[in-house]
């Protein structure tokens, strides 16, 4: 049953356009699935994970138009936490919120020490974990002096990622060899839908424009449109990547590899190959991160509105307009994880963690006034089922570790809630 709204009192600025939010979605899908998932894939169905993308990408879709008609219609940061309190109930809304916040926080350490590991390499002698903290300082940084400047610099990160990108394309047309092709699905459909279901996490991060809902201008016209051209230009960047490295070098050495872009950059024959895709899979980390900061601050601002979480969360600096307070324990958080390690438990999780985040994205997308609805019911079941079955191929140690950390969560809200309530 719908909830009665919680009043919503922190003022935070719409200063981000079309162009910011899809740059903000692309910052948190280009990152680590196509620098790293790729191989993975190619080696579980061979050049045939080039389909399991599309079936990904098509999954994607549907979890990412019930998030953008639900983020049209209910503009407010949390994404699907704010959904699950307005259509579903409070319990689910603050499931969402909960497992965002512990699997977007552990991953952040990783993601920021993905960075400095890959620093390292382009410039000898930058310690990884300083580098780390460094770029978690500027970022934070970036998003105190406002949404505006934070979109700009994540603008910036993009732009050089994608060139990179690009510029990777077209070093692979010339080595295309279709013998490489050749078995193409030696794994059948099977292997195929496994790589599908590697892939579909390599999508995840288009609901980042969701989560900064409060801060797009013109939302219901401009989400669904962001989150459209996101999936579609992600989709099509995957794709053409991966058909030019699978191409290049084979499944088979792609899948051998710790880092398959550089492997297939390494048999290309234009110059600097190897030194852009280090480039770029820097660049592509530090969006990742950038994204992560801003999700994690703003999940924090919406949980604490709703007193889910301490008030102190909701403060919106005077000037900025900017959960202020929340970025900076988000950026702490992610700068000890990256110094000191991060919470493997909690990763162990991530697959479940997210599947559920989704699961309930459309369960509430189902559950919305039809007069608010911008798609058709089919699209949010689609994307539930595919959650549904993805939840079921996971293994029991990972559904364990996400149901753990779930009732963990539920079990603090039951005895803290009411205390964050009376002050």
């Amino acid at each position: 049953m719908k909830q009665p709204d919680a009043p919503l009192k922190g003022v935070l600025k719409r200063d981000l356009g079309l162009l910011d939010a899809v740059g903000v979605g692309l910052g948190a899908v280009i990152g680590a699935g196509l620098f790293v998932v790729t191989g993975v894939a190619a080696g579980v169905a061979g050049p045939a994970f080039l389909l399991g993308l599309f079936m990904a990408g098509l999954a994607a879709s549907c979890n990412g138009l019930s998030s953008a008609q639900l983020a049209a219609t209910y503009p407010q940061a949390g994404g699907t936490y704010e959904y699950g309190y307005r259509v579903l109930n409070p319990w689910l809304g603050f499931s969402a919120g909960w497992m965002f916040l512990a699997s977007k926080l552990s991953a952040g350490g990783v993601v920021a020490l993905g960075f400095g590991t890959y620093l390292a390499a382009l410039v000898p002698g930058i310690p990884p974990r300083g580098a780390a903290v460094a770029a978690t300082l500027l970022l934070m940084a970036a998003n105190y002096w406002g949404i505006k400047k934070a979109g700009k610099l994540n603008l910036l990160i993009v732009g050089l990622t994608l060139a990179a990108l690009l510029y990777f394309i077209l070093a692979g047309i010339p080595s295309f060899t279709p013998a490489n092709l050749r078995p193409f699905a030696p794994q059948g459909w099977q292997g195929i839908a496994r790589a599908a279901a590697l892939l579909f996490f390599a999508f995840t991060g288009y609901a980042r424009i969701a989560t900064l809902g409060e801060e797009v201008r013109d939302p219901r016209t401009t989400i669904p449109r962001a989150v459209i051209i996101t999936l579609l230009s992600s989709v099509l960047l995957y794709a053409a990547v991966a058909l030019v490295a699978v191409a290049g070098v084979g499944a088979d050495a792609l899948s051998r590899s710790s880092s398959p872009l550089s492997e297939a950059a390494r048999a290309f024959s234009l110059p600097g190959v190897l030194l852009v895709v280090g480039i770029g899979a820097t660049t592509a980390m530090l969006g990742v991160l950038l994204s992560q900061l801003l999700g994690i601050s703003r999940m924090l601002y919406a949980m604490a509105r709703r007193r889910d979480l301490p008030a102190l969360l909701e403060r919106v600096h005077p000037r900025h307009q900017v959960p202020h307070i929340g970025i900076f324990l988000s950026g702490g958080i992610i700068m000890l994880l990256s110094l000191f390690g991060s919470l493997e438990f909690i990763i162990s999780a991530a697959s479940f963690t997210i599947l559920l985040y989704y699961s309930i994205t459309n369960l509430a997308a189902l559950r919305m006034q039809r007069q608010h609805k911008l798609y058709p019911n089919w699209i949010p079941l689609l994307g539930l089922l595919f959650c549904l079955a993805l939840a079921a191929s996971l293994s029991l140690k990972t559904i364990g570790a996400g149901l753990a950390l779930l009732a963990a969560g539920l079990l603090l809200r039951l005895l803290l809630r009411p205390l964050m309530q009376a002050r």
